[in-house]
């Protein structure tokens, strides 16, 4: 085990990553993208991947996130090894268990903050009803609730990223997946989203693994790790 990229406390794992690669064939050669990571997250913990562009930091999450398939290794999500899934169970079982935040929050321009949070409920068989409450729950949680009936082009940037987030916790996951969730904004709005994240951690001890570029946010959130020539190195978490 890489004591470096583990969690170091008994906290109940959600991740569990070992000895993952990623290849992929260019013509008659092999680009490997990262060989033989480790990862450990727990229950309620976060942490900060950086790294340089085409690091890999991306392709990391898909496989996190089972959007995509290691070349070689095994991944862990709550117990399930995601990978091994069949499509179909692997779709139901990212609704049920993960939650996904972009750079680009990706919302349904034709339906309102409100909707665009219950469909991932619906989606998942949930009532119309429940959905509904538990949106305009979650939009409230997110500072949102006097926001539920504007569509996205009527909310500001750092708006439409809380919406994703609340779409993103809306099924109670136990981990949040993020892709450079502050970088489609200004400094003060990414600051706000970033503070929100730090309190919803806390508060739904939810664990988050956040791809980010921005070494300051990355400080603040917890364990650091950087994706640097196909291995993940720890970061001190002070400056």
């Amino acid at each position: 085990m890489n004591k470096d990229t583990d969690m170091q406390t008994d906290v109940r794992p959600v991740i569990e990553c070992r000895n993952l690669t990623r290849t992929y064939k260019e013509g008659p050669a092999t680009l490997t993208i990262f060989s033989d990571i480790s990862l450990t997250v727990g229950a309620g913990e976060t942490v900060a991947i950086v790294g340089s562009s085409g690091a890999g930091k991306t392709t990391l999450l898909n496989l996190l996130g089972g959007l995509d398939k290691p070349s070689t290794g095994d991944i862990s999500i709550c117990g399930e090894q995601i990978h091994r899934m069949s499509e179909a169970r692997r779709a139901r079982f990212r609704n049920q268990h993960l939650g996904f935040v972009y750079q680009f929050h990706h919302l349904l321009p034709e339906f309102s903050a409100r909707e665009n949070v219950m469909l991932a409920c619906t989606l998942g068989g949930m009532s119309v009803r429940e959905a509904g409450q538990k949106a305009d729950a979650m939009l409230d949680q997110v500072g949102l609730g006097e926001r539920l009936a504007h569509k996205p082009g009527e909310l500001s940037g750092g708006e439409r990223q809380r919406v994703a987030i609340a779409r993103a916790l809306v099924n109670e996951p136990e981990c949040v997946l993020m892709d450079e969730p502050t970088g489609n904004l200004d400094e003060q709005t990414g600051e706000s989203v970033q503070r929100l994240i730090e309190g919803l951690r806390d508060r739904l001890g939810i664990a988050f693994v956040v791809v980010t570029h921005d070494m300051s946010m990355a400080r603040s959130l917890g364990r650091v790790l950087k994706l640097e020539q196909g291995r993940l190195h720890p970061l001190p978490v002070a400056s």
